[in-house]
Order: C-alpha cells, then sequence, then structure tokens
C-alpha cells in the first residue's frame, strides 16, 4: 500500500449517514496520514462534506437514488480508472459497489450485505449488533484507527449573517426540529412540538424551527400555535442550518439528520424516538438527553406505525421533554 494513497468513498444518500461517515474518514486519515480521501456522493451532500477537513474533494453521485442504470455505473466507473488505490463502500446494495469494481480499483472494502462476492476484494464482517448502529458500522470498515465522534467545521462569517438576517444575534436560542424524512412514525406530534415552543418562550429563549421546505407544512403548523417561534423552514440551505445550529444553545429533534448535524458541531440535543431505538443511532454527543418510551411495540422501524396509533410519540408528554431541555440547558456550552 502507498504511503500516500488516494481512497474514494461510496457515501450513503442520507444526511444523518452521511454524518456518521466521518466516523470512517477519521479513522482512515489516522491509519493513512498522507491520504487523499475523495467522497462519491449527491449534490446536496456537498454542505456536509465540505465541513470535514478529511475530504479532498466531493465526486458528485450522477445516478437517481434507487435505478439500477448499469450501463451509467459501468461508464463512470471507467472513467475513474487509475485514480484510486483504495474504495470503500458505505452503503450496502450490489449496485453501489458497481463503479469501484468497473473503475478497477485495487482495493475494495465493505460489508457483504447483497451477496457481493467479486464487487469487493476485502469483505468486513458485520456482526449482527452492529447492522443498525450505522456509525459503528460504517467505523468498522477502516478495521484500526481511534473511533471519533463527527466534529463538523462552522463558517462564522455566515452564522453572524444568518444570526442578524433572522433576529437572533445575541440571543439565546433553541432550534426545534421536527421534521423526518424517513416517514411519520419518527415524528413527535406538531402541537407536542408548539407546547415546547411556548414553554422555551415563557422561559425567554428564541425558538428557530429547521427543516427542508418538506417540513414547511409541519413547522408552518407549529409556528401557529406557538406565536413567536420563527418559521425557517425551506428557507435556508443545508450549510445554514449547520451555522444556525452550531450558534443554538439547544437543539431537540426527532431522530432525523438534523440531529445528528447539531450533535456534530457541539450543541446540545434532546433527541426523541419513535419507531427507532436510540441505541443504535444516538446523536455522538455526551451532551444529549434520549427520551424514549420503551412501549413494547418500538422499535419497529417502520416509517408508518403498523398499528395505527403512533403511541410511542402520542403519548410522550411536552414536559417530559421540556425536563430534559432544562436539565441539559444547565450543562455548561462548552466541556
Amino acid at each position: 500500500m502507498a504511503e500516500s494513497p488516494t481512497i474514494l468513498v461510496i457515501g450513503p444518500r442520507w444526511v444523518g449517514d452521511m454524518v456518521m461517515a466521518q466516523c470512517l474518514f477519521s479513522a482512515l486519515k489516522e491509519k493513512h496520514p498522507n491520504a487523499a480521501i475523495d467522497v462519491l456522493a449527491p449534490a446536496w451532500a456537498a454542505p456536509i462534506v465540505k465541513r470535514m477537513p478529511e475530504i479532498r474533494s466531493q465526486i458528485d453521485f450522477p445516478l437517481m437514488p434507487g435505478a439500477l442504470e448499469f450501463r451509467s455505473r459501468m461508464r463512470f466507473g471507467r472513467l475513474l480508472r487509475g485514480r484510486y488505490d483504495m474504495a470503500y463502500v458505505l452503503p450496502g446494495s450490489w449496485k453501489s459497489a458497481l463503479i469501484p469494481f468497473f473503475a478497477r480499483i485495487p482495493r475494495r472494502v465493505g460489508n457483504l450485505r447483497e451477496m457481493r462476492y467479486g464487487l469487493l476484494t476485502d469483505v468486513v464482517p458485520l456482526p449482527d449488533a452492529l447492522k443498525r448502529r450505522t456509525a459503528r458500522a460504517y467505523f468498522g470498515l477502516a478495521r484500526g484507527g481511534t473511533f471519533h465522534a463527527p466534529k463538523l467545521t462552522v463558517d462564522t462569517a455566515n452564522q453572524a449573517e444568518l444570526l442578524a438576517r433572522f433576529g437572533l444575534s445575541g440571543k439565546k436560542f433553541v432550534t426545534l426540529m421536527p421534521g423526518a424524512e424517513f416517514g411519520p412514525a419518527k415524528r413527535w406530534p406538531s402541537d407536542h412540538y408548539a407546547g415546547l415552543a411556548r414553554a422555551m418562550i415563557e422561559k425567554g429563549y428564541g425558538v428557530a424551527l429547521l427543516g427542508s421546505k418538506n417540513d414547511a407544512s409541519v413547522t408552518g403548523e407549529i409556528a401557529t400555535l406557538a406565536p413567536g417561534a420563527i418559521d425557517l423552514a425551506g428557507k435556508t440551505k443545508l450549510a445554514d442550518a449547520i451555522d444556525l445550529l452550531a450558534a443554538a444553545d439547544l437543539a431537540v429533534s426527532n431522530d432525523s439528520g438534523l440531529m445528528h448535524v447539531a450533535a456534530a458541531v457541539g450543541t446540545r440535543v434532546v433527541a426523541v424516538y419513535g419507531s427507532t431505538s436510540p441505541e443504535n443511532t444516538p446523536p455522538l454527543t455526551e451532551r444529549s438527553e434520549l427520551i424514549w418510551l420503551h412501549l413494547s411495540c418500538s422499535p419497529c422501524h417502520n416509517k408508518i406505525c403498523p398499528l395505527g396509533h403512533l403511541n410511542c410519540l402520542k403519548t410522550l408528554e411536552v414536559a417530559r421533554v421540556m425536563a430534559a431541555a432544562e436539565r441539559l440547558l444547565q450543562v455548561p456550552a462548552t466541556v
């Protein structure tokens, strides 16, 4: 192996997974300090990848999610021939290993998953206990190094401009992230978030609602029920969300990508779990509280409640989340 290997990582397609992938990147840099690491990922991931000092550059993934497009992957892989010594394949699908294979990258590392014999040269065993523990599974591909929680850099100039634009400069404020791309079985109800927002406002905190344009209907409902909350869903870019979260005193979130972003910029996090388990995908920070009711029917890992009641989230009271938030707000901002 070259002293300064060039490494291609086939990245994941979810925000939270991309943040957790930094656990692998930092381990690879520890093992190969002079390595040049590039990430093949969807264009939306650029704001996250740019905040990871371990990464040299991102290559935009040219294909639609879920599409096989075998010939396109073959052509794209051939364009990369001769550029890389190693490849790490993070997604578990068979098709995700095709580009490194067609690029003829000498060493291709990944978990077996969809019977990828031949496509991978180095199959790393994935114990059953780690199959849903994404950060640890990614880190395990390095086969060595030290596990470090993700740590994204912050653009302080952009942060200052955003705080001024949205009237948050010099104020204590919390961010609420009520969306979840995965599905409604991950979303604490809007009226619960609104109750929390009102309680925070009564305590003297500003409240900013963050999310993508897909979350705008949810955040709009919360803003209506909690006058004074600032609805920023769809009004900020992903890079902006990173910088705003870094300035917040606290983030309250469902199990979502922005939850992992908040943890990676050092913000205190209250994480609310419904159909998923905090044992698998917790925010990787010591300054967090994980709220989960431990019902007999959860975690079910379904997008929609199979029993039709969503009790794992509907019966989770605002007072319990507020108490966790108040405890965390007593923890020093820097440790």
